[in-house]
């Protein structure tokens, strides 16, 4: 991906190449920084509301202040005009700021979508098992998000696409970046937020369109021998949208119609069509 817009708060939109970020601040010291991560279509972000929702709940869990919500979405749809990319990911940065009590920071990035997302959703996502003990942010947006770009970069060194999150008992969390699903039938089962994992806002949409495909959906405590005799596994995530699975360390997964069709009902619920 590759920056083209790049907004600051109380500043508005600034060169991509300008510094804005104090060496001395909190989030790059101690991650003490929150962020979202969501798509940009035909020039509106989707769910824009939803993800600043989610960046003041993350915020409160790192005890920071509120994000100020109207400047940031201000700010990011300014940066999106900047960016001059209709089709693109928009991150936002809440930051606590320099250390001994500076204020905090909110930054606006604006970067192009991977270029290889639809040959990955073409071909389907093969995922190693990682097993996972979740920390004290589990669920919150932090930038501390070592462990889970060391879980995601293990799968590749492995030879799989990405990591499958598993519990010492073998529940199915999550992925590193993503939710996982899978499908019985007509019924469509994911992990529960009662579980350490992130209420994916991507997963929230899939959870009010798929009744309306026909499909019935569970949210619970699976198994990893349940997903892995599943009719179909997909996950779902705001720049990688519904990206079916194939194997599962080595376990070759039947391809189902359900993420296809999952795929299609969000790109319209975005009024955009679906390129794939």
């Amino acid at each position: 991906m590759t920056l083209v817009a790049l907004a600051e708060l109380g500043r508005g939109v600034v060169p991509v190449d300008e510094p804005v970020v104090h060496a001395d601040d909190e989030g790059v010291l101690r991650g003490r920084a929150v962020f979202e991560t969501l798509r940009v279509y035909d020039g509106v972000p989707f769910k824009l509301d939803a993800h600043l929702d989610r960046l003041t709940v993350s915020a409160e869990r790192l005890r920071l202040p509120a994000p100020p919500h109207d400047e940031l979405a201000a700010i990011a749809k300014e940066a999106i005009a900047a960016g001059a990319h209709p089709d693109a990911t928009l991150r936002l940065l809440w930051t606590a700021g320099r250390e001994h009590g500076g204020a905090p920071a909110g930054l606006v990035l604006v970067s192009t979508l991977p270029p290889e997302l639809a040959a990955i959703r073409e071909r389907g996502l093969r995922l190693a098992v990682t097993r996972w003990s979740p920390g004290a942010l589990a669920g919150a947006k932090s930038t501390s998000y070592a462990e889970n770009i060391a879980a995601q970069d293990e799968a590749v060194r492995a030879g799989a696409d990405d990591a499958l999150l598993v519990a010492p008992d073998d529940t199915v969390l999550e992925a590193p970046t993503s939710n996982v699903w899978f499908r019985e039938g007509d019924r469509l089962l994911t992990p529960s937020l009662k579980l350490p994992l992130l209420a994916g806002v991507t997963r929230a949409t899939l959870l009010e369109l798929a009744p309306r495909l026909g499909y019935e959906v569970e949210e619970g405590v699976f198994a990893l021998d349940r997903l892995l005799g599943s009719d179909e596994v997909f996950l779902s995530s705001s720049v990688r949208e519904v990206m079916p699975v194939i194997a599962v360390d080595g376990t070759e997964v039947r391809r189902g119609p359900a993420a296809a069709a999952l795929q299609s009902a969000l790109r319209a619920a975005a009024g955009y069509p679906d390129r794939r």
